[in-house]
């Protein structure tokens, strides 16, 4: 576990998830405007933030489908906010209606830094959490502007595996497990580059290799 919950040594950690998430909301942006406008796109990432809620609806929007199904897909979706929310409940020591307000912060990256970090986890969530916020309605607000879908994907393929290693490798309590996700970094990497179509797949290979020993 990692020391430090002052709020600029949650800052420093929290910038490369918030660039990320920055490069994931401009792709959101640019791929949601046509399909819903540039006022619903920008409200969509003010009222939602949820980057997985969000490019399902695109995705379905593009498939034709219907309300009642984007309601479902958003709820069923959403049903992981429980399981994050009761593995943080433990170490957020403030009254309910602070609870309620820290919930709108519960996303993977910020929830895995919490559990990851020393120091009030509260205060880690919302440091955190309004740093992504703003950095998830920054990038939506560049893909508005007309930012290039090829070049953000292509480093949105490359962002995202590392993301979720670095968060691994942020709550690893042990130096093995540390060693673990730098071995899935390298591995993710090293894979990548021979099978350049199968990066959806990629990460996931890459942590069952490492775990299995």
């Amino acid at each position: 576990m990692t020391q430090g919950g002052s709020p600029r040594s949650i800052l420093l950690a929290t910038l490369p998830l918030a660039f990320a998430i920055g490069v994931f909301g401009t792709i959101f942006g640019a791929a949601a405007r046509p399909l819903i406008g540039a006022g619903l796109t920008l409200a969509a990432s003010g009222l939602i933030f949820s980057g997985v809620v969000q490019f399902a609806t695109v995705g379905l929007l593009l498939a034709g489908s219907q309300p009642a199904a984007l309601l479902v897909t958003a709820i069923a979706l959403n049903l992981r906010n429980l399981l994050l929310g009761a593995v943080l409940r433990p170490r957020i020591g403030a009254p309910p209606l602070a609870r309620a307000g820290l919930a709108w912060f519960l996303i993977d990256e910020t929830v895995g830094l919490a559990l990851a970090t020393e120091g009030r986890a509260s205060l880690i969530l919302a440091v955190s959490g309004l740093i992504c916020y703003l950095a998830w309605l920054m990038g939506t607000t560049l893909g508005l502007l007309g930012a290039s879908l090829v070049g953000l994907r292509d480093l949105a393929d490359a962002i995202f595996p590392v993301l979720f290693i670095g968060l691994a490798a942020l709550s690893a309590r042990r130096r093995d497990l540390a060693v673990r996700a730098v071995a899935a970094f390298f591995l993710t990497i090293v894979l990548a580059a021979l099978w350049p179509s199968g990066r959806g797949l990629i990460p996931v290979l890459a942590a069952l290799l490492v775990a299995l020993p």
